[in-house]
């Protein structure tokens, strides 16, 4: 006997052929049905008028007539019953009868029913009217016509009865059931054919998966899109979102259920609705939404060689960021330092050797210049930039430049105030990248020079960086802010972060960054601003 386990589901095939079959002698019992009572009407209305002529006719015989005038129906009994055997074998009928005026049979054509009363309920030919109905005839249900035999002098003389009884069901199904038969043999081909070809056709379409598999699928993709922590949308061709995952609604702002509308109806981020708008494939690009930095990839889904969605990953990668950034501040304080060790150890080096000479004269004239080149620095920084890690930050900024060959100049027209921390970190991370870049774009061409210019207008810091190096190709503007992208070999450290890291952190707080040629068409110029900057309260 086989086990509850081992009973294969039913494929998709064999539940439309069932559900069809199912719908096929529902169609059968209802046309059975709606046949069986089409055929009591056929009836009815077909021998009704036929009964009807039959009843007039024996009522206006006139041997009928004379026999009801002079009262002599029961002398004549025998003349009559011929007289309605012969209609009853004209008509097919089952009975023929003539009454008195109270329905009481005088003469029968099968000699049934003799002195007994017709059922006269619903009958009105005792008003002297023609009527055909269903009557009880003598515990038969027949159709019969009743007529009045009306004398001379418009009185009832008498009833001329003549019924047929109804079809027994026997009867009536011998007379549907060749045409139910043919119909649902009709009707269970197509069905089957319909069923194969329907679950072929749906079995194309859902790349021959039944059912069962096709809801743990559905269950396994809600599982999956309520779990993963990268947020993954899918966009259809039209431009209609498919899928989106619990993590997807969160990062990119959306609170209602938008699966089923279009892009362009969704309150979104113009830079987040560009993105899914666009049909390019994205690798890593980053965007800014609200607080949150999110790396994006895009792939497009193929279907038979045509572009029939594309799917969307959006990571968060805010908390990085702030690694990244603090990263990166270390690593400049790092590469600093680094150079300054490198600078101390030469003048150390210097300094023994004229001792060892005993040349103190000069030691002391070249501890002296070396002093006075420091407060130099220091005090060109500290004159224009108050925020104490923006301006040590260009200290050391300025002798990493200037062990390189290059003069870091702080304008004239620079003037930043005490920042709060988090924005001083923010113009850090810009400035730090933007000179450490400026200073590698002029050395990579012999330049000399780097300036700078940072300054507060309106809550909004201003930073400028302007270099001596090579420039930005008009074809590359584009491109110098994406992450990866570098002039430095592929083996340097750090390579294609800068730049990116620059904008990712201006766009977070609303700003941006550009870059343009600098005067007289040399080297580069790149433009930051930081926007909700506010000045921070001395220690």
């Amino acid at each position: 006997m086989w086990s509850r386990s081992r009973l294969r589901p039913a494929t998709l095939a064999g539940q439309f052929l069932v559900l069809q079959l199912s719908v096929l002698l529902l169609v059968v019992a209802v046309a059975s049905v709606v046949s069986v009572r089409q055929s009591d009407t056929d009836f009815r209305d077909t021998r009704g008028a036929r009964l009807r002529a039959a009843a007039e006719n024996l009522a206006n015989l006139p041997a009928v007539r004379f026999a009801f005038s002079r009262d002599e129906v029961a002398q004549r009994r025998t003349s009559l019953t011929s007289y309605t055997q012969r209609v009853r074998n004209d008509t097919q009928a089952g009975g023929v009868y003539l009454t008195d005026p109270d329905g009481v049979v005088l003469v029968s054509s099968d000699f049934a029913g003799r002195d007994e009363t017709i059922d006269l309920d619903q009958s009105t030919v005792q008003q002297l009217r023609t009527w055909t109905g269903d009557v009880d005839d003598f515990g038969s249900r027949s159709i019969a016509a009743q007529v009045p035999i009306i004398s001379d002098g418009g009185d009832l003389m008498g009833i001329a009865m003549v019924s047929e009884s109804y079809p027994t069901w026997r009867e009536r199904g011998r007379s549907v059931l060749p045409d139910l038969l043919t119909f649902a043999g009709l009707g269970l081909g197509l069905g089957v054919a319909g069923s194969l070809l329907l679950s072929r056709l749906i079995r194309r379409r859902t790349r021959g998966l039944e059912p069962a598999a096709i809801a743990a699928l559905a269950d396994q993709r809600e599982a999956l899109l309520h779990s993963i922590r990268e947020g993954v949308l899918a966009v259809a061709d039209d431009g209609t979102i498919t899928v989106l995952s619990d993590s997807a609604r969160e990062l990119i702002g959306l609170d209602q259920d938008v699966e089923g509308r279009r892009v362009d109806d969704l309150d979104l981020d113009p830079a987040v609705r560009g993105l899914l708008a666009d049909d390019a494939e994205i690798r890593d690009h980053v965007v800014v939404v609200g607080d949150r930095v999110l790396v994006v990839n895009r792939n497009p889904v193929i279907e038979r060689g045509r572009r029939v969605a594309s799917v969307t990953t959006l990571r968060d990668r805010t908390e990085l960021l702030a690694l990244q950034s603090e990263l990166s501040a270390r690593q400049s304080i790092t590469n600093t330092l680094r150079a300054q060790t490198h600078e101390f150890h030469n003048q150390l080096h210097t300094i023994s050797g004229l001792v060892q000479l005993g040349e103190y004269d000069e030691v002391s004239r070249l501890v002296g210049t070396l002093s006075r080149r420091r407060a130099e620095i220091s005090d060109a920084v500290l004159a224009h930039v108050e925020d104490p890690a923006v301006a040590a930050l260009l200290i050391a900024k300025t002798s990493l430049a200037a062990e390189r060959g290059v003069d870091l100049r702080i304008s004239s027209g620079s003037d930043l105030p005490r920042l709060d921390p988090e924005a001083s970190t923010d113009v850090g991370t810009v400035l730090g990248n933007l000179v450490d870049n400026a200073v590698d774009a002029s050395v990579s061409v012999g330049g000399t020079s780097v300036e700078v210019d940072v300054r507060l207008e309106d809550d909004t810091v201003r930073l400028a960086v302007a270099d001596t190096g090579p420039g930005v190709p008009a074809d590359q503007v584009g491109e110098i802010f994406r992450r990866g992208w570098s002039t430095k070999s592929a083996t340097a450290e750090g390579r294609g972060v800068g730049l990116a890291l620059v904008q990712v952190v201006c766009e977070r707080r609303g700003g941006a960054v550009a870059v343009r040629s600098g005067e007289d068409g040399g080297g580069a110029v790149f433009e930051a601003s930081l926007p909700g900057v506010h000045e921070g309260v001395e220690g």
